[in-house]
């Protein structure tokens, strides 16, 4: 089953599809652009992603031909359409993702806190693909193999739609199989200035954080940079382990229903502090992040946001913050590949919440 543009389930009211007009392409928002929508806080909207992967030069820009060699013949109409129209973007300059947006939400204000909850994620599409280009990822120059520019390689979704089956090899009938756990690699907001951001690195601004718990359920918090934030969705993902290290994780096409509130900087601050960067929280978790080039630097960052939120949020002091942050939370890479790399931590809520919190 396919979901095109304004076909099958659409749980908001407000719907915005991605066609041609509503996307950018290898690059993110800035406070120049108009927005596609625009929305009062605490609004559902419905929102349809598109992935890059079937669309990009070097797998021929022609969706249909590309997925039609791995014997699929139903491609997303809007896919088609994008890679067929003379979107604004440069090839080995702009980046890959694409993106929906970007949506105005009322009132938002810099210095605000932007939080978009992600209430449904629905497949668009039943497959989705891996790949490895240009000698990028955790192993560049030694991955890929055999003098290629790229290996993609396509999984399908079985029969219930909760896992993925990929072949072992290159024409194997053997296969591996793993649970999805759909989310977006892109949410973010728009930047100060008059200047689009590419869309691979992730930054204070959010865009390419690709942090796997941000799956249904989950809320990301994000600094307003502009007014009326001008959010964005994209880089839909069906799975990705930690590291994504191959350079993108199972890429897919996603339907999702997001939730935008404004949270006023009094407010924000009171309950996490100043916040610098972006801010995850799950049903168990609050994620705190910390981007930089260079890794050993991300995962100081993120220590030290870390330790920020326990102090504003939880009363603790420094001392006392980092031998329980060394005791109990785990500090994972998400990301090795996007030029800035990413560190996020999962501080339980169990552990803290026992009347103290603000």
């Amino acid at each position: 089953m396919l979901l095109d543009p304004g076909t099958g389930p659409v749980r908001a009211a407000t719907y915005l599809p991605s066609t041609p007009d509503h996307v950018l392409w290898g690059r993110l928002p800035c406070a120049a652009d108009a927005p596609v929508l625009t929305v009062d806080p605490g609004t559902e909207v419905t929102v349809d992603t598109l992935s890059h992967e079937g669309l990009l030069e070097d797998q021929g820009r022609d969706p249909r031909a590309f997925f039609g060699a791995h014997g699929l013949t139903h491609v997303l109409a809007d896919a088609v359409a994008l890679a067929a129209s003379d979107h604004p973007r440069t090839p080995g300059v702009d980046g890959p993702h694409v993106v929906t947006g970007p949506i105005a939400v009322r009132g938002a204000r810099p210095g605000d806190v932007l939080a978009i909850t992600v209430l449904e994620t629905l497949p668009r599409v039943p497959y989705g693909v891996i790949s490895n280009r240009h000698g990028r990822g955790a192993l560049p120059g030694e991955m890929p193999e055999g003098g290629v520019d790229v290996v993609s390689v396509l999984a399908r979704l079985d029969a219930s739609g909760t896992r993925a089956v990929m072949p072992r090899a290159a024409g194997s009938d053997r296969t591996v199989q793993f649970p999805i756990a759909p989310f977006l690699g892109i949410m973010g907001v728009a930047v100060a200035g008059d200047v689009r951001p590419h869309s691979v690195p992730p930054g204070a601004h959010g865009g390419n954080v690709d942090i796997n718990l941000l799956q249904a359920g989950s809320t990301l918090y994000l600094p307003v940079q502009v007014d009326d934030a001008l959010a964005y969705v994209g880089d839909p993902h069906f799975a990705q382990g930690d590291g994504e290290v191959a350079l993108t994780a199972l890429e897919a096409s996603l339907r999702v229903t997001l939730r935008l509130d404004v949270l006023p900087r009094a407010q924000a601050v009171e309950a996490f502090g100043e916040l610098t960067g972006p801010l995850g929280r799950t049903a168990e978790h609050l994620v705190p992040t910390g981007l930089h080039e260079d890794l050993d630097e991300a995962l100081r960052r993120c220590v030290r946001a870390a330790l920020a939120l326990l102090q504003a949020r939880y009363g603790m002091d420094r001392a006392h913050a980092l031998a329980y942050l060394s005791a109990a939370t785990d500090f994972d890479v998400s990301q090795v590949v996007d030029q800035v790399t990413g560190v996020h931590a999962r501080i339980r809520l169990a552990d803290l919440e026992d009347g103290g919190a603000a």
